[in-house]
């Protein structure tokens, strides 16, 4: 694994994040917070679970920060709101990973769990780790948003790679 691939795969996850968002855009907000069967109890409460994972592994990552909890739902009462921190979240990500080495993607890294457990493993492999983690949620948020008839269309990375190619 090298930057190259990195920066890749975080071009699919927020080209991937985009379509959810602008899906979500369409959906009314009552709709967007209500209860649902969702692992993280809504729409809203599943793309929070994102992007606070994305903000929890950056920190661990390049800081070494090991936030005890993810950031909560109810901080994000609108879907702007939570746009305008994955902005930020992206924009903090993509400086990261522009700041690092192939040499740098292979050292391991040293962290505590949102538990405290001590783990460690290959900076790359928490990398992919946390694109891996979007595509999961994303697609519990997708099934939503189709329920919701809204749907974000294909989000494989096959379509990143076609579209990107057009």
């Amino acid at each position: 694994m090298n930057k190259s691939d990195i920066q890749t795969l975080f071009d699919y996850n927020y080209w991937a994040n985009g379509r959810i968002l602008q899906s979500a855009s369409n959906l009314p907000l009552a709709l967007f917070q209500r209860p649902y069967k969702l692992s993280h109890g809504s729409l809203r409460g599943t793309l929070v679970h994102i992007l606070g994972s994305e903000i929890v592994w950056r920190l661990r990552c390049q800081s070494g920060i090991s936030m005890s909890t993810l950031p909560a739902e109810d901080e994000f009462l609108s879907l702007a709101i939570l746009q305008q921190r994955w902005a930020e979240e992206e924009r903090l990500m993509r400086s990261y990973l522009s700041s690092l080495t192939d040499e740098a993607i292979n050292n391991t890294i040293k962290y505590k769990t949102t538990k405290g457990i001590l783990q460690e493993n290959l900076l790359w492999q928490l990398l992919v780790h946390v694109v891996n983690h979007g595509t999961q949620f994303r697609s519990e948020a997708a099934v939503a948003e189709t329920d919701f008839n809204q749907s974000p269309a294909n989000l494989d990375f096959i379509y990143y790679l076609r579209q990107k190619a057009e």
